[in-house]
């Protein structure tokens, strides 16, 4: 069974051939529409290459599987958001990679070579107190309820309304209540690692 584009909406797809070239075919294009987008939100959220990597491959695989299982499992559903879906489970992955201690501890430490690297800080009391932050806001993201943290992970990677309503299936008129609301939560939780000493 092939993926076709719905002409209706290019994110749209609607499952129309039979034939395992044709799928791969179809599939190795949404592969290369959408790595260049799931590979970058991962890499913004875990802040390691490999990793990002692992996880974009991870979340393309599952993408691939997902067809299989719609064949077999639901045979009715012809049409979803691929961009949507991919940006959903790419999010779920990283959240899920960050919230380990020693991998997270090992972003930091490839995070830290990287702004040495690139940004050539004055000190390196400015290196460590950047890495302590991001160590902070991924920690506090990973803590909260999923959609809240997926709804800014997704707004501050430059996401608009209309992306984020499609890849988290909600509408475009609630997302600016939902958004503000999770970065009220965020506040929140940021403040109170203030007095907890992180």
């Amino acid at each position: 069974m092939a993926i076709k584009k719905n002409r209706a909406s290019p994110t749209q797809l609607h499952l129309t051939e039979t034939s395992p070239a044709g799928l791969s075919r179809q599939f190795e294009a949404l592969f290369l529409e959408h790595w260049p987008q799931v590979y970058g939100l991962l890499l913004r959220l875990v802040g390691d290459h490999a990793e990002a990597e692992d996880l974009a491959l991870d979340t393309f695989l599952r993408l691939y599987q997902r067809e299989d299982s719609q064949r077999a499992l639901a045979p009715g559903e012809d049409d979803f958001n691929v961009g949507g879906w991919l940006h959903r489970v790419a999010t779920n992955l990283g959240l899920n990679a960050i919230r380990g201690w020693k991998r997270r501890q090992r972003y930091e430490l490839e995070s830290g070579k990287v702004d040495l690297s690139e940004n050539a800080p004055a000190s390196p009391a400015e290196v460590f107190a950047a890495g302590e932050e991001r160590q902070r806001v991924r920690l506090i993201l990973s803590q909260m309820e999923p959609r809240q943290a997926q709804l800014l992970i997704l707004r501050h990677s430059g996401r608009s309304y209309q992306e984020i309503g499609a890849a988290l299936q909600v509408s475009i008129t609630s997302i600016g209540t939902l958004l503000a609301r999770a970065e009220n939560e965020f506040a929140r939780r940021y403040r109170a690692t203030d007095h907890t000493g992180g």
